[in-house]
């Protein structure tokens, strides 16, 4: 403004409009609008009577990835091969995509009891709100296993994760371990710091939830979430295989977290703020997901 500073200049255009104008206040900087973004997502997080928004959201969450997950095989039977392998390990990774975007700010879209349970052992989350978490995402699995018998009976096995024709057990739990260390790995670092929000965090979760799918699908059926497989096994009855599918992702989150320690050390706040259901510092986005 002509060399002069803001606040003379304001006062000239008010002697010019007649009228007086507000006082002028200094523009807060960007740390202190950061801080202020972080007291505010600490007190929601920290709010119990917000839980049960929290669950809400972990359980629909949960039941729309598992009825993309499992429905993709039942459909693929049901319309005699129209959706196809890659189809159908393609759309968990995009439903835990728009999830993310959904509920992520939400409950912080975990979608996964080896992704509570990691967050947990990382120190990201509280103990006391894993048992709600994994009851509210098994809840949501097998009620959307339970969809899926209504509309089409046990065709396709309910969609559930079994291993691949010649594959014996213990490779598939090989497989599933392997694939989950991949996997919360991933969730793990786009949840710990600001340079990882939204849009990065989405797009990493979930193309790493297809691309695991792509190649181990039929090995294991890389379900990597054992709210997914446990869901339809349940509803169908068939538990013989669930073993792998609880022992071989909740082993590969704690090798993750492991790694995590090795690789970053203490947990960060940021992290905190991503897991607990809140949006990351100086974010106003939903900043990472779970898993298929």
């Amino acid at each position: 403004m002509d060399g002069r500073n803001e606040p003379a200049a304001r006062d000239e255009l008010a002697a010019r409009a007649g009228q007086p104008l507000p006082p002028w206040q200094p523009p807060a900087r960007p740390e202190v609008i950061q801080r202020a973004q972080s007291v505010i997502a600490f007190e929601a997080f920290a709010d119990a009577r917000l839980e049960w928004r929290r669950l809400i959201g972990e359980l629909a969450g949960t039941f729309f990835l598992v009825l993309v997950a499992a429905g993709a095989p039942v459909v693929n039977a049901v319309s005699h091969g129209e959706v196809g392998r890659v189809a159908a390990v393609v759309a968990p990774g995009l439903m835990v995509l728009a999830l993310i975007y959904t509920v992520g700010e939400l409950s912080g879209a975990h979608l996964n009891p080896a992704v509570t349970l990691a967050f947990a052992a990382r120190k990201n989350f509280p103990w006391r709100r894993v048992p709600g978490y994994l009851a509210a995402q098994l809840a949501g699995a097998c009620a959307a296993a339970a969809v899926l018998r209504g509309l089409f009976g046990d065709t396709g096995g309910l969609g559930a994760t079994v291993p691949g024709p010649g594959i014996g057990g213990a490779t598939a739990f090989a497989v599933e371990l392997l694939l989950t260390v991949g996997l919360v790995t991933v969730v793990l670092a786009v949840s710990s710091g600001a340079r990882n929000v939204g849009h990065n965090a989405a797009i990493a979760v979930g193309g790493y939830v297809a691309l695991a799918g792509l190649w181990a699908s039929p090995i294991s059926g890389a379900s990597m979430n054992p709210a997914r497989s446990l869901g339809p096994e349940l509803v169908s009855g068939r538990l013989a295989d669930a073993w792998i599918y609880l022992a071989g992702p909740f082993a590969g989150g704690l090798l993750a977290v492991a790694t995590a320690w090795a690789l970053r050390g203490r947990p960060s706040r940021a992290a905190n703020l991503a897991a607990q259901g809140a949006p990351r510092e100086g974010a106003g986005t939903p900043d990472k997901g779970g898993a298929r």
